[in-house]
């Protein structure tokens, strides 16, 4: 592409480097999306692994957690990982969930043996 003047050069390279900008934006937008996609992958596969040392599956695990805490994965992933015995304790809260229902698995005192909860009612 030949310019005849100078403003022409100029005004083609801003339009260029707007358009470098939004290209590099899109892309590194889409990188995080995967970065953010593989985390969640890697949380799960963890998780999931924890759970079957405790002869349980992640979906069960998952499922009565949330009734039990607000635990999220990264979280539970990482107590996986550093606090086994956490992760254990978790486990055991969510057996007693599946087995007496909520309430035990909230702290009305029939805690598993091991476990330590407590209970905060708002009046």
């Amino acid at each position: 592409v030949v310019f005849l003047t100078l403003s022409c050069c100029i005004r083609n390279r801003g339009n260029g480097r707007r358009l470098a900008v939004r290209r590099a934006f899109v892309y590194a937008t889409k990188a995080l999306k995967i970065k953010r996609r593989n985390m969640r992958m890697l949380w799960i596969t963890r998780i999931a692994a924890a759970s079957r040392e405790h002869s349980m599956k992640y979906p069960t695990l998952m499922h009565n957690l949330v009734r039990v805490s607000t635990v999220g994965q990264h979280v539970l992933s990482d107590l996986a990982i550093t606090e086994p015995k956490s992760f254990l304790s978790l486990a055991k809260l969510v057996r007693a969930r599946q087995q007496e229902g909520f309430g035990a698995a909230l702290g009305d005192g029939k805690e598993p043996p091991g476990v330590v909860s407590r209970i905060i009612t708002l009046q």
